[in-house]
């Protein structure tokens, strides 16, 4: 797509794209995951540069889309807050215009959403939230093509998606910018999130910018939002930026913590998912994130194909 054009999109949030978007990238993420697994040689971004800005540290995210990137036929450019100017000497805005006038596409892992959204609205190329405070969605977007691996079906020339429709996902720990973007995804792919939270960590349905309260049901008991869950999930209890309430988090999450009891509640074949880094024995015991129901490996690779996806898709626009 040509830079700045009517027709470029960002990825901000889950949001940003349609059901059917969501189900050709899917499509799409499970094509090319299979030509990586075979060893086809697919370079369709070749001579695009990708730029990552990161303000909060990264392995995955840095992994995936470097990785992602150069298999694809692309090159990148890796900036950190040491070695850019990116909201200190030069405005945000400005930033924006200039980088996007040298490369084809941005990724960037910052704090607020709205320093996301500032660099978006000034940028003439696509821009891919990697992570903020409010939201996830490259990692929801993960989840989802992992579990559609692991639960979809391909016979009867059904789309491997429907078998998200009508699922119910337990989310078990923070109402942080995980369980907002879940909330996203529900809303929009027709399924249900049960929500479990301490006091005072509760999801913020006006962050999550959802329409109604239709896509999710909130749970004081733990044990309760995990009950016939086809996919229990959670996260850290002390995300990045909050490290000074790490005490006071341990404390009040004590009874949010994933065990066996949790699983045995969900339905026989419900899986595991987490986004990692976990931490066994804070918020999942060690029995679950590395029992036979847990899928997080399977998770963290899937971040690297879905992200190949949408970048094909935000650079190319449909393929065939």
């Amino acid at each position: 797509m040509k830079p700045g054009s009517s027709l470029m999109k960002h990825y901000l949030q889950f949001k940003d794209l349609r059901a059917e978007e969501y189900a050709y990238l899917f499509e799409r993420a499970a094509i090319i995951k299979r030509r990586f697994k075979n060893y086809e040689k697919y370079t369709p971004l070749f001579d695009r540069t990708l730029a990552m800005i990161f303000e909060k540290a990264s392995t995955r995210t840095r992994v995936s889309f470097e990785a992602g990137m150069y298999q694809m036929g692309g090159s990148v450019v890796h900036l950190t807050t040491g070695d850019s100017q990116l909201g200190r000497a030069e405005p945000v805005e400005d930033s924006a215009r200039v980088i996007s006038r040298m490369v084809d596409l941005v990724m960037i892992r910052t704090f607020e959403q709205a320093k996301l959204e500032r660099f978006a609205a000034h940028s003439r190329v696509p821009v891919i939230n990697g992570l903020t405070n409010e939201f996830h969605p490259c990692q929801i977007l993960a989840d989802l093509f992992t579990y559609i691996e692991h639960r979809g079906t391909q016979d009867g020339g059904a789309k491997a998606a429907d078998c998200l429709r009508g699922m119910v996902v337990a989310w078990v720990g923070d109402g942080n910018n995980m369980a907002h973007t879940w909330l996203q995804a529900a809303e929009i792919l027709g399924f249900t999130v049960h929500v479990s939270t301490p006091g005072g960590y509760e999801i913020d349905p006006v962050v999550a910018g959802i329409s109604g309260t239709h896509c999710y049901k909130v749970f004081a008991d733990p044990m309760d939002a995990c009950r016939g869950a086809h996919l229990v999930t959670t996260d850290v209890w002390t995300s990045m930026g909050y490290e000074a309430e790490n005490e006071a988090r341990k404390q009040a999450f004590a009874d949010w913590c994933v065990d066996r009891e949790m699983m045995a509640a969900a339905r026989p074949d419900a899986l595991f998912m987490h986004c990692l880094p976990a931490h066994r024995g804070e918020e999942v015991e060690a029995e679950v994130i590395d029992g036979t129901q847990s899928v997080v490996w399977d998770e963290a690779e899937n971040r690297m194909h879905v992200q190949k996806a949408l970048m094909e898709y935000l650079l190319l626009g449909r393929i065939g």
